[in-house]
C-alpha cells in the first residue's frame, strides 16, 4: 500500500520507512514559539540544562498575542523573550510584525515537505504549502530547541475531496466551516487532514491558509495541501530554501475519505459557543451584532482585506457597530497602505490595531461588554475567547463580517459583493 501525505514527510525527516500508528523521532526544519508559550519554553529550557540552541536560524520567537504588551507582567515576560533571543542569536519578531503563523511562511521559513512544530495549536497553518506543520505545548517547544527533533506517532489521514467551483460571494472560510459542522470539533482528532479536489485546486494559497489553520478545530493534527503550480510560485516568491515536495500515492490508505460537491455552498456561521456549531448565514440573518473583526491567523491577509475593503467602499458601518482590523502582518499593513484597502477600511469607520493577535485572544484590544455580540473572522468562539465569557461570539469569513459590519446585524454578503 502506498503512502500519504503524512507518512512520506515523517518517513523523510525520522531517515527510515515508516507508516501511520509507528513512533518516531523526527527532524525538524524550523521551531517556533509566541510569547503565550515562549516564557515557559525558556524555563523548561534551563532546566533541562539547554546552553545552546540546534540552530539559531531555524528557531523563532513571535511576540504576537499581548503586543503591544497591556501591563507590566506581560512585559517582563517580554523581556525574558527578548533577553534569550538576543543571547542565543534566534529570530525575534517584536511587536508590530505581525502574527506568528502569517510571519513563519511570509519571511520564508517554510516551505514544502518540511517538517515544522509550533508551540500555538494553529501552527497547522503552513500545511497549505504542502508543509507537515503541527502544535506542541512548551515543553516539546524546549526540548526542539535544543536538539532539532522531537518524537511523533506518524498520524492516520482522512482525505477531503472538495469538486465543483465555490458560488460566487461564498469563500474558503465558509468551506472550511462546512466541514468543521460535517465532522464536529473532534471528529479528525490526531488525524492528519488532506484537502484535495477541484474547489481546494482553485483556490489562491491565501485562501489555502485559511482551511489549513482551521485543521485544528476538527482536531486534526495537521492539515495538509498537495503541492502546485501555485504553491511553487508562491514559494518561490517568499523563500530562497529549495522546496520538496510531497504527493499522495495513488494507493495511499486513509482512515476516511470524504466527499463533498461544494457548488451549491451558501456561506457559513459558527455560533456561540463552539466552532462546528455551524449555520447557514440565512439561518441566523437578522441577530443584531455589537462589534465585528477582521483579522487574525486565519483571515488576516491582503486578499482578506480586499475583500472587505470591496463591500465597504464608499459606505459606512453601521453606527451601532465598533469594527476592528488587525493585519495579520506588517507587510499586509503597508500593501493595504499602497492598495487603498487601508484607507477604504478607515474611510468606512473601521479602527485598525498593530498587526497581530488583537482582539482573538482576549487579553487587550477589543474585549466586549456583557451580552454583547460578535461576528469575527477569527478560528474560535469559545466562552472568554475574546476576553469576556458572557460576550456571544459568531464566526464567518470576512466578506460576511463586513457586510454585517454594515447592516449591524448579522447579514448574507452575496447582494453586497462590488464588481
Amino acid at each position: 500500500m502506498g503512502k500519504t501525505i503524512a507518512e512520506k514527510i515523517f518517513s523523510l525527516h525520522a531517515g527510515e520507512d515508516v507508516h501511520a500508528g509507528d513512533l518516531v523521532v523526527a527532524q525538524l526544519d524550523f521551531v517556533m514559539g509566541q510569547d503565550g508559550t515562549a516564557p515557559l519554553a525558556i524555563n523548561s529550557f534551563h532546566e533541562m540544562g539547554g546552553r545552546g540552541v540546534f540552530d539559531p536560524s531555524r528557531v523563532a520567537f513571535v511576540i504576537d498575542h499581548s503586543a503591544p504588551s497591556p501591563n507590566e507582567g506581560v512585559s517582563s515576560l517580554h523581556r525574558l523573550m527578548r533577553e534569550f533571543a538576543s543571547e542565543k542569536k534566534i529570530l525575534l519578531y517584536d511587536i508590530g510584525c505581525g502574527v506568528c503563523h502569517q510571519l513563519v511562511p511570509e519571511q520564508g521559513h517554510v516551505v514544502p515537505g518540511d517538517l515544522v512544530v509550533g508551540a500555538d495549536s494553529h501552527t497547522c497553518t503552513y500545511g497549505a504549502i504542502n508543509a507537515f506543520s503541527t502544535g506542541v505545548g512548551s515543553t516539546d517547544l524546549a526540548a526542539a530547541m535544543i536538539s532539532g527533533k522531537l518524537w511523533f506517532k506518524v498520524p492516520d489521514s482522512i482525505k477531503f475531496i472538495c469538486s465543483g467551483v465555490l458560488p460566487e460571494g461564498v469563500f474558503s472560510k465558509d468551506l472550511i466551516l462546512f466541514l468543521i459542522g460535517e465532522m464536529t470539533a473532534d471528529g479528525a482528532t490526531y488525524l492528519s487532514a488532506e484537502f484535495s479536489g477541484d474547489a481546494v485546486k482553485a483556490l489562491e494559497v491565501e485562501e489555502r491558509f485559511t482551511i489549513s489553520n482551521m485543521a485544528i478545530e476538527m482536531g486534526a493534527k495537521a492539515g495538509l495541501m498537495e503541492y502546485d503550480e501555485k504553491v511553487e510560485k508562491w514559494v518561490k516568491s517568499h523563500s530562497t530554501r529549495p522546496a520538496n515536495p510531497v504527493f499522495p500515492d495513488p494507493d495511499a490508505g486513509y482512515e476516511e475519505v470524504r466527499q463533498y460537491d461544494v457548488s451549491r455552498l451558501e456561506p457559513r456561521v459558527a455560533l456561540p459557543h463552539t466552532v462546528d456549531n455551524v449555520s447557514p448565514v440565512k439561518d441566523v440573518e437578522g441577530q443584531e451584532i455589537q462589534q465585528a473583526f477582521i483579522g487574525t491567523c486565519t483571515n488576516g491577509r491582503i486578499s482578506d482585506l480586499r475583500t472587505a475593503a470591496n463591500i465597504l467602499k464608499g459606505q459606512k458601518v453601521s453606527p451601532s457597530v465598533r469594527l476592528i482590523v488587525a493585519p495579520a502582518s506588517r507587510e499586509v499593513y503597508l500593501e493595504a497602505m499602497k492598495d487603498g484597502s487601508l484607507q477604504t477600511l478607515v474611510e468606512a469607520g473601521a479602527a485598525f490595531v498593530t498587526p497581530g493577535c488583537g482582539p482573538c485572544v482576549g487579553t487587550h484590544n477589543g474585549v466586549p461588554s456583557d451580552g454583547e455580540h460578535v461576528i469575527s473572522t477569527a478560528n474560535r468562539n469559545f466562552k472568554g475567547r475574546m476576553g469576556n465569557s458572557r460576550a456571544f461570539i459568531y464566526l464567518a469569513s470576512p466578506a460576511t463580517v463586513a457586510a454585517s459590519a454594515l447592516t449591524g446585524k448579522i447579514t448574507d454578503p452575496r447582494s453586497y459583493l462590488q464588481k
